[in-house]
């Protein structure tokens, strides 16, 4: 399945509309802060963004299923059928929403027999739009609706540019940052927070995002999909293709790159428990 021009650019809209949605609570002296289940926070923002978006899907595909962060379940019992579904985020980067700090994003994904397809990311602070797949390429509109193509770089060595979490790096990122300063030269780390970090290294601003650590597939998908229309890749600490609609919502580490080919799975620790 593919989405056309008409569809890509209903998408778009309906990502910036949740991203405005946002704003008014960002902008007001009350997020309504509450704790679910896995001790993770929700705003009133998230819900806003989760309701406008949802209603917005139904209407557009109504035969096309959507699983979203804020869904009432994502009980693989209820989902592991779905050959194509949407995969939301309404609002990645909860945290950062609530410190204030401008970096979180609305990330909506289109999934295809358990690969994300097409997405788009939209950060509403700064007002950028991340959109692209690997049918589709991969571009970016400003606030001011002009249109720029992504392209990741070309890494064979050196000193590279690498994407940590501003929240979670953890112990792993730290020796994997060690290895590589061993195998080339002291890297430039940069932080950053939500999916922002995937789509910095699909703007070719970086080298590679490697996440060891914990996250969920709505997490990931749609900038996942950017990274692939703009030339990267995503893959697993062992180097294969990040998969999504599995049993577990949660991903594996995991390892976003540009072009190249460099071997990044070899500086991952061996073992997950260095976050």
């Amino acid at each position: 399945m593919k989405v056309d021009k008409a569809e890509i650019e209903a998408i778009q809209t309906l990502a910036r509309e949740a991203g405005e949605k946002i704003l008014t609570v960002y902008h007001s002296d009350d997020f309504d802060v509450e704790a679910k289940g896995d001790g993770s926070p929700l705003t009133r923002a998230d819900r806003l963004a989760h309701e406008h978006i949802v209603a917005g899907l139904a209407e557009l595909t109504p035969e096309i299923p959507i699983l979203s962060e804020e869904s009432e379940s994502s009980d693989y019992d209820l989902r592991k059928d779905w050959e194509v579904f949407w995969l939301v985020d309404p609002l990645d980067g909860t945290k950062e929403f609530i410190k204030r700090n401008d970096e979180f994003t609305v990330n909506i994904a289109l999934i295809v027999d358990r690969v994300p397809v097409f997405g788009v990311v939209v950060a509403p602070v700064l007002g950028t739009c991340y959109c692209g797949g690997a049918e589709y390429g991969g571009w970016l509109v400003d606030r001011d609706g002009k249109h720029r193509t992504l392209q990741v770089r070309i890494y064979s060595g050196g000193t590279a540019t690498v994407i940590a979490s501003r929240s979670h790096r953890g112990l792993a990122v730290d020796a994997f940052l060690a290895a590589l300063t061993a195998s080339e030269q002291e890297p430039e780390v940069r932080s950053m927070g939500s999916s922002l970090k995937i789509c910095l290294v699909a703007e070719g601003v970086a080298d590679v995002y490697p996440r060891l650590g914990p996250t969920s597939e709505w997490d990931t998908a749609a900038a996942h999909a950017v990274v692939l229309g703009a030339g990267g890749n995503v893959t697993d600490a062992a180097g294969d293709p990040l998969r999504y609609n599995k049993p577990s919502i949660l991903n594996p580490w995991f390892i976003v790159s540009g072009g190249g080919g460099y071997h990044w799975s070899q500086l991952v620790p061996q073992t997950e428990d260095g976050e």
